[in-house]
């Protein structure tokens, strides 16, 4: 790499200890300076520049991104139509604060979105910076249209960390502890992962996972603690995220639209990381035909760029001004750059991540032939986890072993990262080729080996 550019590697190339020199001193700086609160890896990247699926760190060593960030560099680092978007909105206007005033891009990006998104049209659009503000306008606007205030989620599930989307999230621990009572009346159930299929067998009957948490809402949830009539929405992740990467069956996702429609209540759909063409459909809900009244989209819809939205059935996002705005929600050089983002996955993005995610799956698959500690490669798109377990007959999670393999791809130029707690996650810009799938693949194989 250049200062500003570089010439595309075909391999990583790792040229010092990691950390080196330069990183260890910004480690240092940041460890006085900086939160502490959050959740970086062992192993420690320090960036300085990125093109494509490339990442230089401080010290020169160059390593083949598979994570975009977690999920959002979805048309790569830098890409540059994306920063030539940037650069032209920039010089022309930054900021004006669309609660207040009025500017083209808003409607623009809304009327977009209002083409492209699961939930039926006719929409409206709230702008936020964030997945975690999107969900809090999610909950607001349940509240607001059913008259209700309790919420159905599901274990493992993340939603982010502010206080009413935290009373969502149940993927660790360490992420609720010290904040004491959630803000919300929110009841988790058991996520239908197939692989771990939580409910016993007369829960399930000939429906497998997905029957199991219908009937665990329907025959336990809605008879005892949480009656239907005053549950506002069931927020629900079609795949989960930080809890490994886990598809969610079609017959579960029915039966939570036919259960909502029955008893009047909100489905929200968390597309924060799985929409905007990771899964190789533009939102994972295309998959399985469902059609939320509210989705949250984030991550990967500015390339990099700070946005969040809440899109919903015009009919109930027909709330008040003042009862819920951002200053810096729908910023105009957040939109250019999702606007453009969305054009470059019509034009390919989406049929690539389609195209180059089934053959990472199924190399991944390889690799599950040839070793037994991987129990499962699921996902869809450019949307993987391949979860580590100590064999395959007893399929007890392996945390540690995934741990060092994290860290050993790595040491190798490979960036991945964990989810859940013993799952990597293959989640990588959405313009991968099949060349850049033979070398990621090739260091996870390396990576395994050594760390058994």
């Amino acid at each position: 790499m250049s200062s500003t550019t570089m010439a595309p590697p075909k391999r990583p190339e790792i040229k010092t200890a990691l950390p080196g020199p330069k990183g260890q001193d910004i480690i240092k700086a940041d460890a006085q300076f900086v939160t502490p609160s959050y959740p970086r890896p062992s192993f420690m990247l320090v960036a300085e520049r990125a093109q494509g699926v490339w990442i230089e760190d401080v010290d020169g060593n160059i390593f083949l991104d598979c994570n975009a960030g977690v999920a959002v560099c979805s048309t790569g680092h830098c890409h540059p139509e994306v920063v030539a978007a940037i650069q032209k909105q920039a010089a022309e206007m930054i900021h004006m604060c669309g609660t207040d005033y009025y500017y083209r891009h808003m409607p623009q990006l809304a009327q977009k979105l209002d083409e492209i998104v699961p939930v039926p049209a006719p929409t409206r659009t709230h702008f936020a910076n964030s997945g975690t503000e999107a969900v809090e306008t999610a909950l607001k606007l349940a509240m607001h249209a059913t008259g209700r205030e309790k919420f159905i989620a599901f274990f493992n599930s993340f939603h982010g960390r502010t206080l009413g989307s935290l009373s969502l999230t149940s993927s660790r621990a360490a992420q609720r502890r010290g904040f004491r009572r959630q803000a919300l009346d929110v009841v988790h159930v058991p996520y239908p992962n197939e692989f771990r299929n939580p409910f016993n067998a007369a829960d399930c009957g000939d429906g497998g996972a997905g029957q199991g948490a219908l009937t665990w809402i329907e025959e336990r949830l809605f008879k005892t603690t949480t009656p239907p009539d005053e549950v506002a929405g069931i927020v629900v992740e079609v795949v989960q995220g930080e809890g490994g990467y886990v598809p969610a069956p079609r017959n579960f996702l029915e039966g939570l639209r036919r259960i909502c429609d029955l008893h009047g209540i909100m489905l929200i759909v968390d597309e924060v990381q799985s929409g905007m063409g990771r899964t190789g459909k533009m939102f994972a809900s295309d998959h399985f035909d469902l059609k939320p009244d509210i989705v949250c989209i984030a991550k990967g819809i500015g390339s990099g760029l700070p946005l969040g939205v809440c899109v919903a059935r015009a009919d109930l996002m027909d709330w008040k001004p003042g009862a819920h705005a951002s200053t810096f929600g729908g910023n105009p050089v957040c939109i250019a750059a999702a606007l453009k983002t969305i054009e470059l996955l019509e034009g390919g993005l989406v049929r690539n991540s389609a195209e180059v995610g089934n053959y990472l799956k199924s190399e991944l698959e390889n690799l599950k032939r040839k070793y037994d500690c991987i129990g499962d490669v699921r996902g869809l798109g450019l949307m993987i986890g391949v979860e580590f377990v100590a064999d395959r007959t007893s399929n007890k999670p392996a945390p540690e072993l995934r741990d060092r393999v994290e860290a050993a791809c790595f040491e190798r130029g490979l960036v991945i990262l964990g989810a859940g707690t013993n799952t990597i996650r293959w989640s990588p810009p959405l313009i991968l080729t099949k060349e850049n799938v033979d070398v990621g693949v090739e260091i996870f194989d390396q990576a395994i080996a050594a760390s058994l």
